[in-house]
């Protein structure tokens, strides 16, 4: 089965072809640390963790690769500024360094809560800087870079291609218009590879250069550990639909023009986790963590769920009654399951069973192969639990096929301790009620009746060939 992805280079869906038949190359665009990542920032990275366990689903080795900004990211992402990981050092009174190990340390503990696999590679910038230097000195030589009043500045004008993510001319792209433009910028679009000691004379973080005591501007740190690490051409590259118009139309810049040839060949973006008040943004003061809504009564995998019940490709609302609707829908998940597992006890699959299985799974997949529709996919899950006709066998064999997927934890559920009931004449009785109403198939009947059962404390559970299970509730 073919897999299809929205390729925001060419604004289509294509169907995915890799530059290896068995490896798949993935760069992301990883947190900045200088606190928490919130919850709108992890919606992208259990999507970016989905597309890999997608690949893997596909038949496909993934190499992903992740960097950590420690240094170099500005308040602006025209270069304008303050370094955000100083901003961070003078309001907690804490080195530069202590302030980066703990939000990484706080981000993968937020992404192994959500169940999502750690990167292949995890990169930090500043373990990168040497990579980053040759990597501006080779633009130099290319005549792509200029050096003016003490920082490096890749000329956009020397690359016609610029803008071809976002489909914006040059001259339309307004590097820094929420704040002073660089004078010392030949272009307005133009941007920094290399700041030296004469911009931010405070800056902590400084290394030797060939062009003075300085740091690398943010851009050219996922051009350089991408190359190192993934090479010169890479499968897909990932990261949330507000990196388009800057950041990432920089990286293509400056990565091509040192290469020579196309760089990446999917680029792939999640949209916005939005509140009522607008999207979610840690400069509007956008707080929400894992440890928030823990601390509201939500688990990780509640935000998780809620995440996968709308498309990648789609804005989500998030507000505490959405919040409830997933808790609610992954409890009763868990509750299935827990019966399930219950009731087959390690029972093995049929012959006829085995064949209705891949039959399902092919169903499911294909909803993901089609540009990771995750809501076909939840309404196809559903759909098979609760149709009875098929057996609890196969039922949880799928469960924990979409889990190989979904990562929801499916696989850790306790089956539940399933406690005799004593039929009493009264519950036998309306037991034969409510059988003489089904074949007569006056559901009503049926359903007021398995009412009565339950305020006796009896569950009833419709099993194939009419049989039926009590549980005690």
């Amino acid at each position: 089965m073919s897999l299809y992805l929205y390729n925001t280079k060419t604004r289509s869906k294509e169907e995915f072809k890799p530059l290896n038949e068995k490896t798949v190359t993935m760069y992301c665009c990883g947190p900045t640390v200088y606190s928490y990542a919130h919850i709108g920032n992890l919606r992208t990275y259990i999507f970016e963790d989905l597309i890999a366990n997608t690949l893997r689903l596909a038949g496909y080795n993934v190499k992903h690769v992740m960097n950590v900004t420690d240094v170099g990211h500005l308040t602006d992402d025209g270069d304008n500024g303050e370094d955000k990981m100083m901003i961070a050092s003078k309001r907690e009174q804490k080195s530069v360094m202590e302030i980066a190990r703990h939000y990484e340390d706080t981000f993968f503990r937020h992404t192994s809560e959500l169940g999502l696999k750690r990167p292949t590679i995890v990169c930090r910038a500043t373990e990168h800087i040497d990579d980053m230097i040759h990597f501006v000195q080779d633009l130099e030589n290319k005549g792509f870079a200029y050096f003016s009043n003490g920082n490096v500045y890749f000329d956009t004008k020397k690359f016609p291609k610029y803008g071809c993510l976002s489909g914006q001319c040059r001259d339309d792209l307004k590097h820094g218009a929420r704040t002073q433009q660089d004078t010392n910028k030949r272009n307005p679009s133009d941007f920094v590879l290399w700041f030296t000691s004469s911009k931010f004379e405070n800056q902590i973080l400084q290394w030797d250069s060939p062009w003075g005591k300085g740091y690398p501007g943010w851009h050219i740190e996922c051009s350089a550990m991408s190359m190192k690490y993934l090479g010169e051409r890479i499968d897909i590259h990932c990261g949330g639909i507000d990196h388009i118009p800057v950041h990432h139309e920089n990286e293509i810049a400056q990565s091509e023009a040192r290469l020579g040839h196309d760089w990446v060949n999917y680029w792939i973006h999640m949209e916005f986790l939005n509140t009522k008040s607008g999207k979610m943004s840690k400069s509007t003061g956008g707080t929400t963590t894992i440890d928030t809504l823990k601390e509201l009564g939500y688990q990780p995998m509640h935000y998780k769920y809620f995440t996968l019940t709308s498309h990648y490709r789609s804005s989500a609302v998030f507000s505490e009654q959405a919040m409830d609707g997933a808790k609610k829908a992954y409890e009763n998940l868990c509750d299935c399951v827990a019966e399930l597992k219950a009731s087959v006890k390690g029972k093995e699959l049929l012959s006829d069973e085995k064949t209705e299985l891949d039959n399902l799974t092919a169903e499911f997949n294909a909803y993901l192969f089609d540009d990771i529709k995750t809501p076909l996919a939840l309404s196809h899950m559903w759909g098979v639990i609760k149709d009875n006709q098929k057996s609890d066998s196969v039922r949880l064999a799928y469960l924990m096929h979409v889990d190989t997927v979904f990562n929801l934890q499916l696989k850790n559920v306790e089956a539940k301790k399933i406690q005799s009931v004593e039929i009493t004449p009264e519950i036998a009785d309306l037991l034969e009620q409510r059988k003489e109403a089904r074949t007569n198939k006056n559901w009503a009947k049926s359903d007021e009746i398995r009412d009565m059962l339950a305020k006796l404390g009896v569950g009833v559970k419709d099993l194939p060939n009419k049989e039926i299970e009590l549980i005690k509730l």
